[in-house]
């Protein structure tokens, strides 16, 4: 079926969408070589349907020498051999929307592998000539001199010697990862030329990696330039003018009000990641106190109509901990990150079910947030059954271990022997593929992976969570985190206690006086509403979703 039979040919699509995060070589094994593939994904979309996802959002599939797990592009236009091949990735496409379900991948336009023929190609051209020209070179380090080291703990300069160019060139990440030079016209035209082809096979939307860094000016801390934002202006115009239904989605991890700017004047980016919430969720949630949450839900701002934010419990990446104070960012590695291992560049690199302590009610909480605030839902693979990390694997491999299927051998993931797996399956007692597997919870009602199928349902039949305006209640109990969702059809009260202790509080609902409250997880009705304080309790993290 054709990419245009999509039934829901909406233009705003990702506004209702519930996103699945994904790594291709993590999910599942077709042909036992110990590495995940098109065509093993391809046979779990099925699963992927079920739960009830409606966008699938691929980490890089690119050829790359994988220093940073495929953020280390060397061909923009292929699928790495361990993967499979473009036909592999066509098939998929087609089984994908055949089901409903579009897709988005990556587009890691700041950088490129030093493996990349442009990169090649440029330190064996002179000083001048248009191939040397697609990267930043320099004859000293002392350029951009006020611009920050991002992995302060790896390297020690954001230019590199490079003996065969004879000059250094500028990198924003690892040494092996070359900057492009957005100042050379030649560089967007092949970036559009690459969205094109991934476009024309049927990709749905651009996850935009670390997009604030794309262009550089002396005297600055080259982030945010308005010079990045005419790039991204660029790209937004042509992918409009050939293309319609798709959409662009920006990592900023910077503050809501400087993430604000990526989606311009509606002419840049459709949606963008909801950073500074993340860890305030949890510093909440330790707490037992709604303030985190409100402060930053408070300081962020209004967006276009078409715009959107996207919001994510976990994902491939260690925990930022933006705008943070001090003592917020002691209390929250006190309480998330104890040991040694648990941090990589002052982020938190756990899974989010070890980070709620494998309770299944404070994972229960944190999704009914996820799945209710105003904003589209990112769920990471494994989270929907609870899977646990490995801190002992370097960087922030803990995180991307194989998804965990069933109790057989190597977690159902893959037939090969144990040691050739890309990363070793989670085995300790607690989270290991015995105990934590999709196969035994689609068995178990009272599962995790049972209750989010049915919260995913729920949140599909009510637009309002996607679309609608949010009211924050502030009612004396602190624990106590309340708002209404709002749009023309449909009014939702969410009310969630983010302590361990059953809480009772008084909400002000006099807008709503003679409405009847009804629970949409299907526990009845509560007393209709009437002038007084509304007066309801709440047992340890619970979170109820009442239809006005």
């Amino acid at each position: 079926m054709a990419h245009s039979d999509l039934t829901h040919s909406d233009p705003l699509w990702y506004k209702d969408a519930i996103i699945y995060e994904l790594h291709v070589r993590a999910f599942y094994d077709s042909n036992g070589d110990g590495i995940g593939d098109f065509p093993g994904l391809t046979q779990k979309l099925d699963y992927l349907q079920d739960l009830g996802v409606t966008a699938l959002w691929l980490l890089p599939f690119y050829p790359s020498p994988l220093r940073d797990d495929g953020y280390d592009v060397a061909d923009y236009q292929n699928v790495h051999p361990a993967y499979g091949t473009l036909d592999d990735f066509q098939r998929f496409m087609q089984a994908a929307h055949a089901r409903g379900l579009r897709v988005i991948t990556e587009l890691v336009a700041n950088h490129t592998s030093d493996q990349h023929p442009w990169f090649q190609a440029a330190r064996r051209s002179k000083p001048g000539a248009p191939a040397r020209d697609f990267y930043v070179w320099s004859d000293t380090e002392q350029r951009y001199a006020g611009t920050p080291i991002i992995f302060r703990d790896v390297e020690t300069s954001n230019w590199t010697w490079d003996s065969v160019a004879e000059a250094y060139y500028w990198h924003r990440f690892f040494a092996q990862q070359p900057d492009l030079n957005y100042a050379n016209p030649l560089v967007l035209d092949a970036m559009l030329q690459t969205m094109r082809f991934w476009l024309d096979l049927g990709v749905d939307g651009f996850r935009l990696d670390a997009i604030p860094y794309l262009c550089e000016r002396e005297g600055t801390d080259n982030a945010n330039l308005p010079e990045t934002h005419t790039i991204l202006k660029a790209m937004r115009r042509f992918l409009d003018q050939h293309y319609e239904n798709r959409m662009l989605l920006a990592e900023v991890t910077q503050t809501p009000a400087d993430i604000r700017a990526y989606f311009g004047a509606d002419d840049e980016c459709h949606m963008a990641y909801h950073f500074p919430l993340v860890p305030r969720l949890f510093l909440a949630l330790y707490q037992e106190d709604r303030t985190p949450i409100t402060d930053m839900l408070q300081q962020t701002p209004a967006l276009p109509y078409n715009s959107q934010w996207g919001f994510f419990l976990r994902n491939h990446d260690a925990m930022g901990v933006q705008m943070l104070t001090e003592a917020e960012l002691q209390l929250l590695y006190q309480a998330y990150a104890p040991e040694p291992g648990m941090l990589l560049h002052a982020e938190i690199r756990r899974r989010l079910a070890p980070l709620a302590h494998g309770h299944l009610g404070r994972l229960q909480l944190l999704h009914s947030l996820l799945l209710s605030l105003p904003g589209t839902p990112i769920l990471y693979y494994g989270d929907e059954i609870g899977m646990g990390d490995n801190v002992f694997l370097d960087d922030r491999a803990g995180v991307r271990t194989p998804m965990q299927w069933s109790g057989d051998r190597n977690a159902g993931f893959s037939r090969a022997e144990s040691p050739r797996l890309y990363a070793p399956a989670i085995m300790d007692p607690i989270y290991g593929y015995q105990v934590i597997n999709v196969e035994s919870q689609k068995r178990d009602p009272a599962s995790l992976l049972r209750w989010m199928k049915r919260m995913l349902a729920l949140r599909k039949q009510h637009k309002v969570f996607g679309r609608g305006e949010m009211t924050l209640l502030q009612p004396h109990n602190r624990a106590i985190l309340a708002y209404i969702r709002h749009d023309a059809t449909d009014t939702i009260l969410v009310v969630a206690n983010l302590s361990s202790q059953p809480q009772r509080v008084e909400l002000d609902l006099t807008a709503y006086t003679g409405r009847v409250p009804r629970e949409i997880l299907g526990k009845g009705e509560a007393p209709p509403i009437e002038t007084g304080p509304y007066a309801l309790t709440l047992g340890p993290y619970a979170c109820s979703w009442l239809r006005l």
